[in-house]
């Protein structure tokens, strides 16, 4: 069992997440990052210091396996940063049960087990650095709902929901917040129709990428005051 203490960033072999984990890996932090898909920046991120590990928190067995694996490694934790996700939609989906448990099982009970397993390794690393965090990657769409991605809302709705439970739960030692994005970065793949109007969305018409997410996690990690909240990057997009 190593003397260590990461902060677990689940899904972060690629965008945010991979933003987040080379951000904090600059700014000292031991950081354990999940995949469930290899990637090149996992051989980066290797280098720069961070330990990567596979997990597939879509099914019971995938969540239990990583939480076994964390308990026999790690003695203390000083944070879980809950950003694995999946955007599958009822258009591409045929089968409603499916598309709902998926959903669910990645961004509720997946985060939802976590929590409860890892609460004496967080208390651990509160005892040891005066600090603990757990962090919720949300999304704007919990809080307006999606017509075209009803599962994913619902389940983020869900996740969101979570946060108070668990500040509750484990005041006054670790904080739990989320941090609920909407658009942050373009894919590739997204053509101008789909940008501009995509950006016509706020208020600030602009997707201003990663860096407004790492420094979110950056200020939830470095506040000693705030519990059981959420910090929207938005850019006005309610008041439209």
């Amino acid at each position: 069992m190593t003397c260590t203490m990461p902060i677990i960033i689940t899904g972060g072999a690629q965008r945010l997440g991979l933003a987040c984990a080379k951000a904090l890996l600059a700014d000292g932090f031991d950081v354990l990052v999940t995949y469930r898909a290899t990637k090149p920046s996992l051989a980066l991120l290797e280098e720069l210091g961070a330990r990567c590990m596979y997990a597939d928190f879509s099914s019971f067995e995938g969540v239990e396996s990583f939480i076994r694996h964390i308990k026999q490694d790690y003695s203390a934790l000083r944070g879980i940063i809950h950003n694995a996700s999946e955007w599958d939609s009822e258009a591409i989906s045929p089968d409603p049960r499916q598309l709902m448990e998926k959903m669910w099982q990645v961004h509720v009970f997946a985060p939802y087990r976590m929590n409860l397993a890892f609460e004496a390794l967080l208390y651990a690393g509160f005892e040891c650095l005066g600090k603990a965090d757990i962090i919720h990657m949300t999304d704007y769409v919990a809080e307006k709902g999606s017509d075209k991605h009803i599962a994913y809302a619902s389940s983020k709705a869900g996740l969101a929901n979570l946060t108070y439970s668990f500040a509750k739960r484990f005041a006054p030692k670790v904080k739990v917040n989320s941090i609920a994005p909407s658009l942050l970065m373009f894919h590739p793949e997204d053509d101008a129709d789909y940008r501009e109007k995509a950006l016509n969305k706020s208020l600030l018409h602009q997707a201003p990428g990663e860096k407004e997410g790492v420094l979110a996690v950056q200020y939830v990690l470095t506040n000693s005051y705030m519990t059981g909240r959420t910090l929207s990057l938005d850019g006005g997009r309610h008041l439209v």
